[in-house]
């Protein structure tokens, strides 16, 4: 059996410098794996793609296509900037084995990209392999989940010991696993996928501009038989939702609620889909008289509740668009190595 090849896929979206530090960590764990990197500037519209051109030119790093810089010429979000980097290919022409994708806020620590390769070689059925995830100043990030679900919908709203209890086995982040898990989806900071297995149920959903896309395309492995694991091994830092603005928001963005609707209508149907956002609401309203009966931190963003509210009602006489794995990004099959 030949070497397995790599592409590693930074997306950058108005985050130069630390697309620029991602890209030196990620080229330092590719020593010794056959492969590249590309980073891909997500329609950045700044200085993103002279500075990162000038660090590779400055740095050496085109030699032999090692890593190159590939504008998508929009910022379709998340799945899409990494459809297109999937897309590239090898500068060669071939299709790599697999496609490691990495924010431009993550850097994989000594051995990261290979431990992820490592469990891929070991589980022929691993489709979706991610890494133990930890802030700049230590905490690790919760990037092991369950799939969304109405239970997990209420107990992660309302915030309560007795209902957590209850409904453990649906509460979505799991406890840190210390050893290689088979889990329901993993973050999409730091992440390995199969070619084969995209090539079967199809790339990210660009139907989501951010959030809930791994979810989903987790989702999709698994009902095609593919395993996603989450590996320990596998150590990445991460700043965390630099590009997104995720920790300064005054207000959740639209997206994040069309994403939602998004996954549990396509996943799940519409009545589904309803009855999660009754939960979620539910558990809110609930979860806000004990805040009213205490001297607790509310913990959400402002108006998030109205603004779910809101968006809920218009979502009734809102046709949905959710898109079949027939219609989804394909894969183009070329010189294909079955590994």
């Amino acid at each position: 059996m030949s070497e397995p090849t790599v592409l590693a896929i930074v997306l950058n979206y108005r985050t130069p410098e630390l697309t620029i530090k991602a890209t030196a960590a990620a080229l330092r764990e590719m020593q010794g794996i056959n492969g590249e990197i590309i980073v891909v500037d997500n329609g950045s519209e700044d200085d993103s793609c002279a500075l990162i051109s000038a660090a590779i030119d400055r740095n050496g790093w085109g030699v032999d296509g090692r890593v190159s810089l590939a504008p998508s010429g929009r910022n379709g979000g998340f799945g899409a900037g990494n459809n297109f980097g999937i897309r590239q290919g090898l500068s060669n022409g071939k299709i790599p084995d697999f496609y490691y994708i990495l924010n431009s806020d993550a850097w994989p620590e000594r051995g990261a990209i290979r431990a992820l390769l490592k469990v891929m070689q070991d589980d022929k059925r691993a489709g979706i392999v991610g890494s133990f995830i930890r802030g700049a100043d230590g905490p690790p990030h919760q990037t092991a989940f369950r799939f969304p679900s109405i239970a997990g919908e209420f107990e992660g709203a309302v915030r309560t010991g007795v209902v957590s209890r209850l409904l453990k086995d649906s509460i979505v982040p799991m406890p840190i696993p210390s050893e290689l898990t088979r889990v329901d989806w993993v973050a999409g900071a730091s992440a390995l996928l199969r070619r084969r297995m995209l090539e079967e149920i199809g790339l990210f959903d660009e139907t989501f501009f951010l959030y809930f896309e791994e979810t989903d395309l987790c989702r999709r492995a698994a009902q095609a038989g593919w395993h996603t694991l989450y590996a320990p091994a596998s150590e990445v830092v991460h700043v965390g939702s630099v590009s997104t603005g995720m920790r300064t928001w005054a207000r959740t963005p639209q997206y994040w609620f069309d994403s939602r609707r998004h996954y549990f209508v396509k996943n799940h149907g519409r009545a589904y889909a309803v009855g999660a956002t009754v939960a979620r609401i539910a558990g809110a309203a609930l979860w806000r008289v004990r805040v009213a009966l205490s001297s607790r931190a509310l913990g959400d963003p402002p108006h998030f509740l109205r603004d779910l509210t809101i968006h809920a009602l218009r979502g009734v006489f809102r046709r949905d668009v959710s898109k079949s794995a027939a219609t989804l990004p394909q894969l183009t099959t070329k010189d294909v190595n079955n590994v």
